[in-house]
């Protein structure tokens, strides 16, 4: 699914992930009881230009369509900041529009003349690695830009355009395919096309890139031989799921159950790298596709972490952007209560990790 346009999306019965043959093997090896009881911290965070859902994003969307180039650097910088080393770029465009100079289609007109080119410079600066999307050039319908073929056609031009614009950058670290897979309980026949071909296509742009997807649905998940083929087949780098928390898809009760079942077939699997998708928000009054607030790090986020951390090896966060604000700047972007989750993270990333500055 988009993340997260999610009155579009929760009814969406199928969805998309991909089986080919993988570059490369990661032996996920068993942790110890000790690594098991550590809580670890987010590792970095998606990060959006422009959300696509207005009744979602709108409290955020309006001041980072203003933002400068600079702007963009110190909210990179503010980022690493608090220990995120990881950046997933949503998307590259929205809804066929670009959010860079493109010989595509028009550009979204921003504060800044090229926000990628903005992002990516501070990200080589200050050591933050991104994954940079390579869609949404079609409607905001998943499925339909997963099979679509003028849109698979932009979608390859732009990767063309994108690796011969940003691939210098020592922060390019790899792509991220933005059309979600739902768990169902098992990869939908229709995502292999879509994910094989987006992998292979980008290798042969950045042969050393790491290929990201975010699958949800964890609630499906199954620990059996069918499951486990799949992600021996699959041609994908590293798997990060959302553990639905925010999205209501999960009881936080019971997400360690849940990423215990992919923790398992991954270690069978030796494929793939398990990572976490974690989600920062909730939506107000608790109506679907309304806007994204952010939840409190003491009594959701920490208890999130807790169950996620033994069985993954990053845990990443939907998102930095919106959810989670400095004080004191002029770059907030975001509800009143951002400053507050930065504020409660920051303390404890602070009291728990010595490194922090």
């Amino acid at each position: 699914m988009e993340k997260r346009d999610f009155l579009k999306y929760l009814g969406l019965g199928t969805a998309m992930m991909a089986c080919a043959p993988a570059m490369s093997r990661a032996v996920v090896l068993p942790a110890s009881n000790e690594e098991k009881k550590k809580i670890k911290p987010i590792s970095g965070s998606w990060f959006e230009f422009q959300h696509s859902s207005e009744s979602e994003g709108g409290i955020w969307n309006k001041p980072l369509a203003k933002f400068t180039a600079d702007q963009w650097r110190r909210k990179v910088f503010e980022i690493k900041e608090v220990g995120m080393d990881y950046l997933v770029l949503m998307s590259v465009a929205l809804k066929g529009k670009p959010f860079y100079p493109s010989a595509i289609a028009p550009q979204i007109p921003m504060g800044c003349d090229d926000p990628l080119e903005a992002v990516l410079s501070a990200a080589d600066e200050c050591g933050i690695k991104f994954f940079v999307s390579n869609d949404f050039w079609g409607d905001l319908d998943a499925y339909t830009m997963m099979i679509d073929k003028d849109v698979q056609k932009k979608r390859f031009r732009s990767m063309e355009e994108v690796a011969a614009k940003y691939a210098h950058h020592e922060s390019f670290y790899g792509w991220y395919f933005p059309n979600e897979a739902q768990l169902q309980p098992y990869f939908i026949d229709e995502c292999v096309a879509y994910v094989n071909e987006c992998a292979a296509f980008a290798r042969r742009l950045t042969p050393a890139c790491v290929n990201l997807i975010a699958p949800y649905f964890i609630k499906e998940a199954r620990f059996d031989d069918t499951f486990v083929r799949q992600l021996e087949k699959l041609n994908i780098d590293i798997i990060a799921y959302q553990d639905g928390i925010g999205a209501t898809h999960t009881e936080l009760a019971k997400s360690a159950q849940y990423y215990e079942t992919l923790y398992k077939a991954h270690a069978k699997a030796s494929r793939a790298r398990l990572w976490a998708d974690m989600e920062l928000f909730y939506f107000r009054d608790g109506i679907i596709a309304a806007d994204l607030l952010p939840a409190s790090f003491e009594n959701r986020i920490l208890k999130q972490m807790e169950n996620i951390s033994p069985y993954v090896d990053k845990i990443l966060c939907y998102q930095y952007i919106g959810q989670m604000n400095k004080p004191g700047t002029d770059i907030v972007a975001g509800h009143p209560d951002s400053l507050r989750l930065y504020e409660e993270y920051t303390r404890w990333y602070r009291k728990n990790f010595k490194s922090a500055k």
